[in-house]
């Protein structure tokens, strides 16, 4: 495999050029190495430098990432910009970037998996962003009480960043958008749905929430968006006979 017949796959298994127009954060190879075969990737959410380092470390030729270096405007190479990317070029490691593909995808995303998790049954798609919806809602296989949800979406049992429990005992339907999502809170609101699942909450939407009675978990930017990067890398390790590695890097936001 090569950086290029590996991003032809990504494209294709993840729908990039259908969300050209939705995400501007260049999805695809953001740095290239120089043509040579890749025989592991490394899988990360964030490119820093202490994935690239550790990237590096690992033996990996790729390190795909969910939240890339560029967001629809150039950078500098000055500074700890240059000092990243120094790093990928010093040990020739191409880095791959999706970004909402990944959030939306309907078996490997983020949003899917976290479904999954929660027991969602036929989950439709919710969360208008930018002309596209990247999440999904749907009745609960059983109620759930939040602290049962919480404990289904926890990465390592990781704390949440906050749980705010303020309508039913038990949830029977639920939606789910990974990441910074508090505002799409509101289409939960508008749609009388019992739980709302995102990364973050945010100070204008509590009360909101509170008077809509609508049960929130804030699980983190971060934890919430390890799922789609980790169902990616077993679908490359099954389906493209590659030796894969995650790099958990935890922010704790």
């Amino acid at each position: 495999m090569t950086s290029r017949t590996l991003d032809t796959y990504f494209r294709k298994l993840l729908d990039l050029e259908g969300f050209a127009a939705a995400d501007p954060s260049l999805n695809g190879i953001q740095v290239d190495n120089d043509g040579a075969a890749i025989t592991k990737i490394a899988f990360a959410v964030d490119a820093c430098l202490e994935t690239f380092q550790r990237a590096a470390d690992s033996g990996a030729g790729m390190l795909f990432v969910h939240h890339g270096l560029f967001w629809g405007q150039p950078l500098r190479i000055t500074g700890g910009h240059r000092e990243r990317i120094r790093v990928l070029l010093d040990h020739n490691i191409a880095l791959y970037a999706v970004h909402l593909p990944l959030d939306q995808h309907p078996s490997l995303g983020n949003n899917a998996a976290l479904a999954e998790l929660l027991g969602i049954e036929s989950p439709e798609p919710f969360g208008e962003y930018h002309g596209r919806k990247i999440g999904y809602k749907g009745a609960l296989s059983k109620p759930l009480t939040i602290e049962e949800a919480l404990k289904r979406i926890s990465f390592k049992d990781r704390p949440p960043l906050g749980v705010y429990p303020f309508g039913k005992r038990e949830s029977i339907n639920c939606a789910v958008i990974a990441g910074g999502a508090a505002d799409e809170a509101l289409q939960a609101l508008d749609e009388g749905l019992d739980l709302y699942v995102t990364g973050e909450m945010s100070h204008q939407v509590y009360h909101q929430a509170l008077e809509g009675r609508l049960n929130m978990i804030a699980g983190g930017h971060y934890s919430t968006e390890v799922w789609g990067v980790r169902r990616i890398m077993e679908h490359c390790a099954a389906q493209l006979n590659l030796d894969v590695e995650f790099i958990d890097a935890p922010t704790g936001l």
